[in-house]
């Protein structure tokens, strides 16, 4: 598909009922009760606090793709982006080629318990995205039970990322990443593999138009007690999806457009191919996510030792009765050579203290501090 066609769906197809980055099953329900006739929409489970666990399918196609969102349930950008693509989904008949090659499964909020507490655990405090071999976890069983009766072809796991991550050690934020997880600990490059190679790489392709070089991939390590890891582990080609940070985007709507783009890239190649994994040596092309980056960097600062140093600021996100806050942490106090912050303030040598006139130290919340006899806000505005 073509860049502007991509960027003119998205702009028809945001669902404009989500915003920003606590979404929870208050916030789908209504839309998924809207949903057309062409969805199928079902309760294919409950959480530990035994909220529903909602599952769509839609779409008539031989091929068969399992998508899941916020299994961790602070990482809601995918999710987002889940419903525009419902929606274009709904209305464009141009995509109707999609429907008639694929059948799509889509679990939107795996952890709602966790959702709703914006947390990365689930109520009983277990890394869902650690519990596919034990699954101990009601919301493992339901992951897995869909798993075991859709038969997915190719499955999608859809996550969210930290602002830290760079697409390399350059000064370059990492937007979007992706991981083929390894199906062995020599993370051996298998057939499996190369499939959803292929097609992280066709996506890459696309995405280079939009942000070059701010693309990633994870380490492949090998985990079995990963999900994606597991599944690959079965032959079924996975692909983690990972929604990272655009400058000043800490609501993640720019991403957001992005991953739909991605979503439709994908689909569009897997509806118009045979994907064999033979074209997925542009897989290796992409940068491997390093953790270069703090959201604040304020830097040349006396008065912390013998030389000038650099004071790095991370935002600590805050659910504060349903609205979620971003809090200044002082992160390090040292030299940060090769280090980057998504800003950079410059103390030229001057002083930075706390509203009360006192050094900061790591650890500390630090909303407002004192450079140069001027107060500075480090909050989101």
């Amino acid at each position: 598909m073509e860049i502007e066609q991509l960027k003119s769906l998205y702009l028809k197809s945001k669902e404009n009922a989500l915003n920003g980055r606590y979404i929870t099953n208050n916030n789908i329900k209504p839309l998924l009760d809207n949903l057309t006739s062409k969805f199928e929409v079902d309760v294919i489970g409950k959480s530990v606090l035994n909220k529903p666990i909602y599952g769509v399918k839609v779409g008539t196609g031989e091929k068969r793709i399992l998508m899941w969102s916020q299994m961790h349930g602070n990482e809601s950008t995918t999710t987002k982006a889940l419903f525009d693509l419902f929606n274009a989904l709904s209305t464009e008949n141009d995509l109707d080629y999609v429907l008639e090659a694929c059948t799509l499964y889509f679990i939107p909020i795996l952890n709602p318990d966790g959702a709703e507490a914006y947390t990365r655990i689930n109520a009983n405090e277990i890394d869902l995205n650690r519990d596919a071999q034990n699954r101990s976890q009601p919301e493992s069983k339901v992951l897995r039970a869909i798993y075991e009766s859709f038969k997915p072809h190719y499955c999608y796991n859809l996550h969210g990322q930290r602002t830290i991550f760079s697409a390399g050690k350059a000064n370059k934020s990492a937007i979007v990443s992706f991981l083929s997880p390894a199906q062995d600990e020599s993370c051996t490059i298998t057939e499996n593999r190369k499939v959803s190679m292929e097609i992280i790489a066709k996506m890459n392709e696309m995405l280079q138009n939009i942000i070059p070089e701010q693309v990633g991939v994870y380490d492949d390590a090998f985990n079995i007690n990963c999900v994606g890891d597991t599944f690959q582990t079965e032959n079924v080609p996975t692909i983690l999806f990972e929604a990272g940070h655009y400058p000043n985007d800490y609501d993640r709507e720019q991403t957001r457009a992005l991953i739909f783009m991605s979503y439709l890239t994908s689909l569009d190649y897997i509806s118009q191919n045979n994907v064999d994994g033979k074209k997925f040596k542009g897989y290796a092309l992409i940068p491997e996510n390093e953790k270069q980056f703090f959201d604040i960097i304020i830097r040349n600062v006396s008065g912390y030792g013998e030389d000038v140093l650099d004071i790095a600021i991370q935002f600590k996100e805050v659910l504060t009765e349903g609205s979620l806050n971003f809090v200044p942490i002082v992160e390090k106090i040292e030299k940060l050579n090769g280090f980057y912050g998504h800003k950079e303030l410059d103390a030229n040598r001057g002083k930075v203290l706390d509203v009360n006139g006192v050094k900061l130290s790591e650890g500390n919340e630090n909303v407002i501090v004192i450079l140069n006899n001027e107060e500075i806000a480090l909050n989101l505005k």
